[in-house]
């Protein structure tokens, strides 16, 4: 699957033919929350033969708009499991989770895909870009499935580069780009459809130092624009780039309190 989108690169929708877009419900009335993500007791469990492995145990939480969280925890804790929820990759057992006011528990498969493509961006550790497209053509693509027409896609796929520093690359595939540019192109990717929440797992998990400063660094200039961002990881040093931290062991979610700021900052 490619970026949470529900593509393989022989299944990604070509740039000339966009599906019709799908409708997605319209969110809460209250204007323009400042909640962008709201679990409540969220359980997820797990049916391996006869037993049954409970991955999220109640998970309650509230992101605001703007916020920088990391969720931490050790293999097999349960973090990957409250990331594919976060990310409309799978369905809770149990409990509610709205995302930027739409309540995502009784979607539809296809309103969910929508959900994935336009409000939430995502960035993974293997970068998921299509190594036969360009740069500009791998950031375009949540576009062409939204349905938006060519000629605005294209816009807002090289607008998208240059905001991640990749305004001279635009036409170079993924082979002749670095792993700290590819990432630079996923980010991109990400933002192209102005997504209410950036989802990023282990975005520096396949880079050398200086790559993974340079992806932090951008984390960190979007945060300051106002994004969103849930920044899923294992390393502390990474983790410590976020305003709050929050712990997943044994399924249970942990120490929701702010990060202390840097000194100097």
């Amino acid at each position: 699957m490619l970026g949470g989108f529900g593509w393989t690169e022989d299944t990604a929708p070509g740039p000339r033919v966009p599906p019709p877009p799908v409708v997605l419900p319209e969110a809460d009335d209250a204007p323009a929350s400042e909640v962008v993500v709201a679990l409540e007791g969220i359980s997820k469990t797990y049916a391996t033969g006869a037993a049954e492995v409970h991955a999220l145990r109640d998970v309650t939480l509230r992101i605001g708009r703007g916020e920088y969280v990391a969720v931490i925890g050790p293999s097999g804790s349960g973090k990957s499991t409250l990331m594919n929820i976060l990310g409309c990759l799978d369905v809770a057992t149990s409990g509610r989770y709205e995302l930027d006011g739409v309540d995502v528990e009784d979607l539809s498969e296809a309103e969910l895909a929508a959900v994935r493509n336009t409000r939430i961006g995502f960035v993974f550790q293997q970068f998921n870009l299509l190594p036969t497209l360009s740069a500009w053509r791998n950031v375009e693509l949540p576009l062409v499935y939204a349905g938006v027409a060519r000629a605005e896609r294209r816009e807002r796929a090289h607008a998208a580069l240059d905001r991640v520093g990749l305004a001279e690359r635009v036409d170079h595939r993924p082979s002749e780009l670095s792993g700290g540019q590819q990432q630079r192109v996923a980010v991109a990717r990400a933002l192209v459809t102005d997504p209410a929440l950036i989802l990023a797992d282990e975005p520096t998990g396949n880079l050398d130092t200086r790559s993974s400063e340079d992806v932090m660094g951008l984390l960190e200039e979007l945060h300051t624009s106002g994004r969103t961002i849930v920044l899923i990881t294992h390393d502390l040093d990474v983790a410590a780039a976020a305003r709050r931290s929050l712990t997943v062991r044994d399924g249970v979610l942990l120490d929701a309190a702010p990060v202390p700021a840097a000194s100097g900052t």
